[in-house]
C-alpha cells in the first residue's frame, strides 16, 4: 500500500490553501455569505475537477498510442447533488468531446472503457458511492494542426 499526504492551511475565515506531494498550492474558498472570500474553487468542485483530470489524461494517453490525431479534447461534467445535508453528488455525467479528422467511435470507446474501469483511480473511488454515467461526440474538424501530440 502507498501512502499520500496533502497539507492544508487556513488563510483566513474559509478560505484554504493545501497542496499535495507534486508541492503545487490550490486555493479552495467558500461564498462570502458563510464567511469566506470567494477567491477559490469549492472542495466539491475540485472532485468534479480531479475525475476530469484523472479520466482525461488516461483517454488522451491512450489515444496518442493508438495514433489517434486529436486537434482539441474536453470534457463536460455535469454532477446531481442531493438537496439534504450531508449535500452530496448523487449522479455525475461525463461528456467527452473530441475534435479531428477521421476519429473512430471505436478508438474513443475503448480509451473510454479502458480509463474507467481499469485505470482511473478517482472514477474507481466515486463510482463506489455515485453513478457515473459517460457519453461523447466526436466532431469532425477539417484542421489538419494536431495540438495534443506526446
Amino acid at each position: 500500500m502507498e501512502t499520500k499526504k496533502v497539507y492544508l492551511k487556513q488563510v483566513k475565515g474559509l478560505t484554504l490553501a493545501a497542496k499535495g506531494e507534486s508541492n503545487h498550492w490550490i486555493t479552495m474558498d467558500g461564498p462570502e455569505k458563510l464567511g469566506g472570500s470567494d477567491a477559490g474553487v469549492r472542495p466539491k468542485e475540485l472532485i468534479l475537477m480531479g475525475l476530469a483530470g484523472c479520466t482525461a489524461s488516461d483517454v488522451v494517453s491512450i489515444l496518442q498510442k493508438k495514433r489517434v490525431k486529436l486537434t482539441d479534447f474536453e470534457i463536460n461534467i455535469t454532477a446531481q447533488q442531493t438537496i439534504e445535508h450531508p449535500k452530496v453528488f448523487a449522479s455525475v455525467d461525463l461528456e467527452y468531446v473530441f475534435y479531428g479528422k477521421g476519429i473512430q467511435p471505436k478508438d474513443v470507446e475503448r480509451a473510454i472503457d479502458l480509463s474507467t474501469n481499469t485505470y482511473c483511480g478517482v472514477s474507481a473511488m466515486l463510482k463506489k458511492a455515485m453513478t457515473i454515467n459517460h457519453t461523447y461526440r466526436i466532431v469532425e474538424t477539417e484542421e489538419e494542426t494536431v495540438l495534443l501530440t506526446s
